[in-house]
């Protein structure tokens, strides 16, 4: 089974001799890079990043559209920016920027703290694009920006916005930003996010505001600062068809602006949305066309407007973050428990004269086969339901009703077996009947908070044990104390994962494309955070692990949340000292453990007696 890798994996992963691997130089195996980490006493979930996977992505993108531009001879240039809003964690900007560089790649900053980033890591050359809501003081950020020497565009979202600029323009000391205006289109993306667009959209202007905002920029002597128009339909846009649509109003829009006197306006930022393949089943595939044809669309369309109107073609602008980030990420964590293991022969408690039914059970255990493993599961399971009547009736006991759970689990998962090859829907009711429950060690709402928040998928399969046929159908617990911190079995587009006894050997899920908007949303809930992350280089002979950072301690979140952390320490040093129950050598080994928990992180160490390790 290789859980859909060749739909979701772009080919940068492939499974060999039962590992999964990646696809690059010396193929290293996700298990042997996780255990040379563990080996450094390493707990708990470990992010790992492949800033190669971040260069493939950005060269990627600016090959396949000068790729468009070469076929259909568009004069105007392209340029991309990164949306630091994706992803803010320095391992990754700083990847980022430092690959970007030769392609001119630029930032885009959303927030005062995003364009100071910016300002710091932008590349020389590259472009600046600041969007979102602006106060006097961001739009000052921006002016200070320009005064550096950075190529940076101010997105007016509101006409408040352009007074400001018109205002501080006056005060500052000559280097201007180029303005850029945010339109509101009529045409809207699809999905979850197709309020980004529209008429009721919450950025951009209307038209009767552009006509102000011309007047305005005339009036001030700056129109020929004004030098882009741009629009935005959605996150993680699955179907090409509503961009299509939005390019032709914002292609004529961009015509109409040209015609009014915008003479120094060259270019379209097209905004984010360029979506990447989450799904691992081929029947709910996210989009429904490829990186080609959406350059190739915009590259086209762009082209015929302009060719039509007499207009230069203009420089066109992409912000896709989303399809920059997701896949540089893999989150991995150990398997602590499956929650059905006590469904075991050994666990079987026979008396020398067991109740028939219960007798019944264990023959249809013992002698069940393929020819007779579906008539053999419906005996059992009537069985089940007789027995269950019993017990509330009085007529078996404690004992008797264990052995019938154990017994029914057993042979459920033997007839699961020997039907494995039939794909029936009696079979996909069982598996949904016994699905085992996978404790594993990370926080849900920590590293995959858009699962929990949108639904959003995220492919997800072992490590290792890939040349077996897997049989237990599985939903997946976090270790957080909440009932949503779940990835629960879905019969139709279902986990299978394999059964593992994890007191004998590691079983380690990967959770794949989290590079995008995880780690930034991701929430403190029960106070964990952030797992460890790595960065792994890999060469021609192997790969290197750079830039490990663990986890927060329980004294740094604390201190997050503006505890006093020395108050908290002498509380529970001062509640120890006076503790009547311990004498004055266990205190100070108690006062020790204290110490050395409160300075490691949370997640978790040992589960049932088995260490993490």
């Amino acid at each position: 089974m290789d859980y859909g890798i060749k739909l979701w994996g772009d080919n940068n992963f492939f499974i060999d001799n039962k590992k999964v691997k990646l696809n690059y130089k010396s193929s290293p195996s996700l298990v042997k890079i996780v255990q040379q980490i563990r080996e450094n006493d390493i707990k708990g979930p470990i992010l790992l990043r492949f800033p190669h996977l971040i260069e493939k992505q950005i060269d990627l993108v600016y090959r396949t559209f000068n790729k468009a531009r070469a076929e259909f001879k568009y004069r105007g240039t392209f340029n991309a920016v990164y949306p630091l809003k994706v992803n803010q964690y320095p391992n990754f900007v700083k990847n980022l920027v430092q690959l970007g560089e030769k392609y001119d790649y630029g930032l885009e900053a959303g927030s005062k703290a995003e364009l100071f980033l910016a300002m710091a890591y932008n590349n020389k050359k590259a472009p600046i694009t600041v969007n979102g809501f602006k106060d006097e003081e961001m739009i000052s950020i921006g002016f200070i920006a320009c005064e550096m020497g950075h190529n940076i565009t101010i997105t007016i979202e509101g006409l408040s916005e352009l007074e400001n600029i018109i205002k501080i323009s006056k005060k500052r000391f000559g280097s201007i930003p180029n303005i850029g205006l945010r339109i509101r289109l009529h045409s809207s993306g699809v999905g979850i996010w197709a309020k980004s667009g529209g008429i009721n959209s919450k950025f951009g202007l209307t038209s009767t505001e552009l006509l102000q905002a011309v007047n305005l920029l005339k009036k001030a002597n700056l129109i020929e600062k004004f030098t882009m128009i741009h629009f935005h339909i959605g996150s993680q846009i699955s179907e090409i068809g509503p961009l299509k649509k939005a390019l032709r109003e914002a292609g004529n829009l961009f015509v109409q602006l040209k015609k009014m006197g915008a003479t120094g306006l060259n270019a379209i930022n097209i905004g984010g949305g360029l979506a990447i393949e989450y799904s691992q089943h081929r029947q709910s595939m996210n989009r429904n066309y490829s990186l080609s044809e959406y350059a190739n669309d915009i590259t086209f369309l762009l082209k015929d407007i302009s060719v039509r109107k007499n207009v230069p073609e203009p420089n066109i602008f992409i912000e896709s973050g989303r399809y920059i980030a997701a896949s540089h990420a893999v989150l991995v964590a150990p398997v602590l428990e499956l929650f059905s293991q006590e469904y075991t022969e050994e666990k079987l408690q026979l008396k020398e004269k067991n109740p028939p039914l219960v007798q019944e059970l264990y023959d249809i255990y013992k002698t069940i086969d393929s020819p007779r493993a579906q008539e053999y599961l419906h005996d059992s399971l009537d069985h089940m339901d007789s027995l269950l009547t019993l017990f509330d009736l009085g007529y078996i006991d404690l004992i008797d009703r264990s052995n019938t759970e154990i017994l029914v689990n057993l042979i459920m998962k033997k007839a699961i077996m020997l039907l494995k090859d039939k794909k029936t829907r009696e079979l996909l009711r069982i598996q949904d009947m016994v699905q085992e429950r996978y404790l594993v060690n990370f926080s849900m709402f920590q590293s995959l908070p858009d699962l929990w928040g949108i639904s959003q998928s995220f492919p997800v399969m072992p490590l290792d044990r890939l040349d077996e046929k897997p049989t237990r159908s599985a939903s997946i617990w976090d270790i957080t104390c909440d009932s949503d911190g779940e990835i629960s079995y879905n019969r139709a587009s279902p986990l299978i994962l394999h059964d593992v006894d994890v007191t004998k050997e590691e079983y380690f899920i990967g959770f794949f494309l989290v590079g995008a908007y995880q780690e930034v949303l991701g929430m403190d809930h029960n106070l964990f955070t952030h797992p460890t992350e790595a960065t792994i280089r890999i060469d021609d002979t192997g790969f290197s692990v750079e830039n490990v950072i663990e986890s927060q301690s329980i004294l740094d979140i604390f201190e997050d949340l503006d505890y006093d952390i020395k108050e908290v320490q002498e509380i529970l040093n001062e509640k120890i000292e006076k503790s009547s129950l311990i004498d004055d050598k266990t205190k100070k080994y108690i006062l020790g453990e204290i110490y050395l928990f409160l300075n490691d992180n949370g997640y978790l160490k040992t589960i049932n007696g088995k260490d993490d390790s």
